[in-house]
This record gives structure tokens, C-alpha cells and sequence, in this order.
């Protein structure tokens, strides 16, 4: 064996040795994969941080099997209920944050709380009068205007406070108007599961497609799981640091007020505190167990991934099987028809290996990409392949209709075809065979080969039959002119014995001619020989022309050439000219 065919095998083997140990470690095993250390914290977001609802909502998507759905679920609720308490949370320091102490902001503050004082001014003399305006006119004149003036301050309370909520400075209103967006989308219907694909493991194709599918899920998992910790994180730190914190003593409104109510105001501050707390360990609690989600949710990913690989690792094994089968079955017929090799055991042992690579291959084919299922389909791709490999059969076979046809040829006829010349000796369906002879110009002997022609010749070239009007074709002699005597006599008296010679068979030509063209309207043409007197480097040689039967052209030539060496060699006569015969 040589030594890159060599190489090739071992390099075969060796591939298949690791697909067959990648099977086996891949095998179904109970273990599960280790969870991931928790990524760094991400920096407070200065309001509620809404991420884990949303890569919840995004990951929702990727659930394909009942196990996978139900903790796209679980995550979806754990993610929801974090960011309610974080809306809790932020409500709650955003109604206990302090008012500005300066500026236009300070100023709508003041206004928007001599309204409210207003508004509750108004409510309690309005609750007063309306008691009163059933049995006392002034009190029914009185409530309609205060009605009329709360009306008016109302307005302008809402203004107001809108121009602090643009202004940044009404931190509660934007929560509020975030919180009741998230109410409004949580009551719209959760999204559709995609429908969980049927995991035949038919084709090794699909089963790469599904691997890659699945690692990609896992690696989006693998982020939510790594984002959803360091959420718990950061909620711990900041969990620490406000129950760090001393709670300090509120100011008391104003000088007149009591200890009572700065008391009151400390204990509000500390269960406001606590309330924020709680709040935080249930977000805490929230994160952790999100995490705790993805990680299940990661571990039936790798197992589903495991067994796909496993089954991909099988396929493999079986794809560089079928090619080392190949190459040691070709090892193995070139060994056995090394001893005995012969022209014919030379095809069959070509015919033999193609046919083995062939459905090696197919079976390869099969492995990779599955039988195929449209029928239409594979019909029509069979048609094209076939089409173009079998083209030169197809193109061969119609010419065959054409050589039988009326102005084709026939097993006897003088042809030339693609410039060799012989007799017409079969004519097959796909094929055509001639007797070569020799050069038509030369004696027109025959070789003794025979050779073979596909029919396609006679759509895509051109052939020659010789033998359409009686096989006639048209020959030469020349001869080289003695020194001596008078060329233009001896010229004359050559064409006479040509002529003599030729001339029945110039009748019989002229007729057949005349025959097979008149259907065409063609001139007549005359087949008399033809005699040129030329110059050559030894003298003069004269070239005549004739017509003759293609079967009895050596036979007229060699009768010709000894008519004319008896009149060349004539006795002189007195005028320096051959006698004649």
C-alpha cells in the first residue's frame, strides 16, 4: 500500500476511534451540570430595575418542551412579582422623600401643598353647608360658589402638578404611571409556546442544526441565570446597607407641634424602613430562585444536548465507517485482480470500485440529508441528472433515426466519418462501425481495424457516403513526362486512354447523377476525365482526374498506370513523338 493511501486510512481510523469514543462518553449519565459562580453586580438604575422582566419575557420564547414551559412559567412570576415589590419599594421612598429645599421645584411643591391644604379646607366646609342649604338659602348660595372655587383649585392642582412631574421634581407620579403600564401588560394573555420539534435524530443534518439550536439556548440561558444573581447581589448589598443605616429623628413641623407627633413621625420612618426591608428580601428571595430556574432550565438543555451529541457522534462514526469500508474494499479488489489483470478484469475491477464508492457515498448521502419525500421532486431532479448524464446516449440513439433515414447510410456504403473512411459494416442503435481503409488519395486498402463511431455523429458533425450514386468518387494519377517528345502529344494521348478506359463507367456515373439530383433542380455536371499539364522541380507531370467506383478504384488505377507506361514506352517515331498504338 502506498504511503499516502496509507496515511488516508489511518487517518480514517483514527477519526472513527474518536467518534466511537465521543459516542460512548456521551452515553445518558445522571449527572448534571455544575452551577455557574454569579457574575458582578449591575449598578442601581436610577428607577425600578425592570431587566429581569424583561429577559424573562425574552427567554419565554425559548421553551420547546412541556418540562422547559412550565419553568419559562416559574420564571416569568418570579421575575413579575421582583419588580412589584421594586415598584413598592420605590413608591415608598419616593412619598418619604424630603420636598426641595430651593428653586422653581420648592415653588410648586409650596403651591401644590397650599392647594391640597385648600382642597381639604373646601371639603370640610362644603360637607358643612351641604346640611345646612336644605333649610337656609345663604348656605345653598355659599356651597355653590366654594363647589365652583374647588372646581377652579382643582384644576389648578393638577397643572401644578403636572409641571412637577415634567420638571422631575414628582417622583411618586412617574412610578405610579410606570406601575399602572406594567399592571396594563400584565393583563394582556401570555405569549404562545412554540411547538416543541420532533427530535427523530433521521439525518445527521438535523441533528447539527439542533445542536447548534440548543447551545445558542443555552448559552441565553446561561445570561438570564447569570443576570438573575447578581440582581440577589446587588438587592443584598443594598438590603445591608439600609438596615446599616441609624434612623434619624424627623424635624418637627413647626415649634408649636408636640412630642407626640415626632414620635409618631419616628415610628413611621421605622416601619417605613422595615416595609423596605421586607421588600428586599423578597426580592432577594425572588432572584435567588429565578437563578435557581435558569439552572434547572440549563441542566434539561445540556441533557437534551448531551443526547443529541451523542446521536450526532453515532452518525459520524457511521459516516467514516462506510468511508473506511470503502477504502479497504478498494484496497482489497485492486490486491485480488493484481495477479490476473487483463484488459476486461481491468474494467471490471474499475467498474467494481466505482460501484462501491457510489453507494458508499449514496449511503453517506442517505446519513447526512435522509430519504427524500417529495416525489415530484425527486422525479424531476432524477429526470434532470439522468438527462445530462446520459446525453451522449440520448443525442446517439436519435441519430441512429437519422442514419436510417432516407439520406443516411447503409451497411456496405463507403463513408468517411470525423476524417476516417472505410466501409459501412454495422449500424447499431447507439453505435456505427466501419472497415477503415487507408488514404482515399493512397491505394484505399484496408486496414484490417475496425472502428467504432457513437450515432451522435450525425446530429452534431458531418459525415461523407461515397456510395449515395453508386459509390462514385473521383481519383488521380500522375505521371512524370520523359525529357524527350512533344509534352502536349503525349498529354492528348493519355487523355485518350483515360477516356477509353473510363468510359462506360462515365455514362453509368452521369446517369446516376442526373438521377438522384434532378428532384433538386442541380445542373448537369460531366464526369469526362480531366488532364492538366503542370511544372514540377524534374521536369513536366501530367495530373488526370477521373471519376470511378469507389470498390474498383485500386483496380481501374493499376490498369491505367500500365496503359500509360506502354505508351510511354512506345519507340519514337520520326517526329520525336511516340508512335501510337
Amino acid at each position: 500500500m502506498k504511503r499516502p493511501a496509507y496515511s488516508l486510512t489511518v487517518v480514517v481510523a483514527a477519526l472513527l476511534v474518536a467518534a466511537l469514543a465521543g459516542f460512548v462518553f456521551t452515553a445518558n449519565r445522571s449527572q448534571r451540570p455544575a452551577p455557574s459562580p454569579p457574575a458582578a453586580a449591575d449598578s442601581p438604575t436610577p428607577l425600578v430595575d425592570d431587566r429581569l422582566l424583561q429577559t424573562a419575557r425574552q427567554v419565554y420564547s425559548l421553551a420547546d418542551t412541556a418540562e422547559e414551559q412550565q419553568l419559562a412559567r416559574d420564571a416569568l412570576r418570579l421575575a413579575d412579582h421582583e419588580l412589584d415589590q421594586g415598584f413598592a419599594t420605590a413608591l415608598r421612598q419616593a412619598s418619604a422623600a424630603p420636598p426641595p429645599a430651593s428653586g422653581p421645584l420648592q415653588q410648586l411643591t409650596s403651591r401644590i401643598a397650599r392647594l391640597k391644604a385648600r382642597m381639604q379646607a373646601y371639603d370640610s366646609r362644603i360637607a358643612q353647608l351641604t346640611k345646612q342649604a336644605a333649610e337656609d338659602g345663604a348656605a345653598a348660595d355659599e356651597l355653590a360658589v366654594l363647589k365652583a372655587q374647588r372646581a377652579l383649585d382643582e384644576d389648578e392642582l393638577d397643572d401644578s402638578q403636572e409641571d412637577l412631574a415634567r420638571q422631575g421634581g414628582d417622583r411618586h407620579a412617574v412610578l405610579e404611571r410606570a406601575l399602572q403600564e406594567h399592571e396594563a401588560a400584565q393583563r394582556q394573555p401570555a405569549p404562545q409556546f412554540k411547538p416543541a420539534p420532533a427530535e427523530n435524530h433521521e439525518t445527521l443534518l438535523s441533528d447539527a442544526r439542533l445542536w447548534l439550536e440548543l447551545n445558542g439556548r443555552e448559552q441565553q440561558i446561561a445570561a438570564a441565570r447569570a443576570q438573575a444573581a447578581s440582581a440577589a447581589a446587588a438587592r443584598l448589598r443594598e438590603h445591608e446597607s439600609l438596615e446599616a443605616q441609624p434612623v434619624q429623628a424627623q424635624p418637627a413641623p413647626n415649634h408649636d407641634a408636640s412630642v407626640t407627633q415626632a414620635a409618631l413621625a419616628r415610628l413611621q420612618q421605622m416601619a417605613d424602613r422595615q416595609k423596605t426591608l421586607s421588600e428586599y428580601d423578597k426580592r432577594i428571595q425572588d432572584s435567588r430562585q429565578l437563578a435557581e430556574v435558569y439552572g434547572r432550565w440549563a441542566g434539561l438543555i445540556q441533557v437534551r444536548r448531551r443526547a443529541v451529541l451523542h446521536t450526532l457522534l453515532g452518525f459520524l462514526a457511521v459516516v467514516l465507517a462506510i468511508v473506511l469500508a470503502m477504502i479497504l474494499i478498494g484496497r482489497a479488489i485492486n490486491r485480488s485482480f493484481r495477479q490476473t489483470d487483463r484488459r476486461r478484469l481491468h474494467q471490471l475491477r474499475t467498474v467494481s470500485k466505482v460501484a462501491v464508492q457510489l453507494a458508499g457515498f449514496g449511503a453517506i448521502l442517505l446519513l447526512i440529508f435522509g430519504p427524500p419525500t417529495d416525489l415530484t421532486t425527486i422525479i424531476g431532479l432524477a429526470t434532470a441528472g439522468l438527462t445530462v448524464a446520459l446525453k451522449d446516449f440520448i443525442v446517439a440513439f436519435l441519430g441512429w433515426f437519422i442514419l436510417l433515414g432516407r439520406n443516411g447510410i447503409h451497411v456496405g456504403d463507403w463513408v468517411e466519418i470525423e476524417g476516417v473512411g472505410g466501409e459501412v459494416i454495422e449500424i447499431g442503435l447507439l453505435k456505427t462501425v466501419l472497415l477503415e481503409v487507408g488514404n482515399w488519395a493512397a491505394t484505399g486498402h484496408p486496414t484490417g481495424r475496425r472502428v467504432g463511431f457513437l450515432n451522435s455523429f450525425a446530429i452534431e458533425g458531418h459525415f461523407f457516403n461515397f456510395s449515395t450514386a453508386g459509390q462514385w468518387l473521383w481519383d488521380q494519377i500522375q505521371v512524370t513526362l520523359p525529357a524527350a517528345g512533344d509534352p502536349y502529344r503525349i498529354a492528348d494521348q493519355i487523355a485518350e486512354v483515360v477516356s477509353r478506359e473510363t468510359e462506360a463507367e462515365v455514362r453509368q456515373a452521369e446517369q446516376d447523377w442526373q438521377r438522384v439530383t434532378a428532384q433538386y433542380g442541380i445542373k448537369e455536371f460531366s464526369a469526362k476525365p480531366a488532364v492538366e499539364l503542370r511544372p514540377s522541380g524534374g521536369g513536366l507531370e501530367i495530373v488526370v482526374r477521373y471519376i470511378t467506383r469507389a470498390p474498383r478504384r485500386y483496380e481501374v488505377k493499376a490498369r491505367l498506370f500500365q496503359l500509360i507506361v506502354d505508351l510511354l514506352r512506345q519507340p519514337v517515331s520520326a517526329a520525336g513523338q511516340p508512335a501510337t498504338p
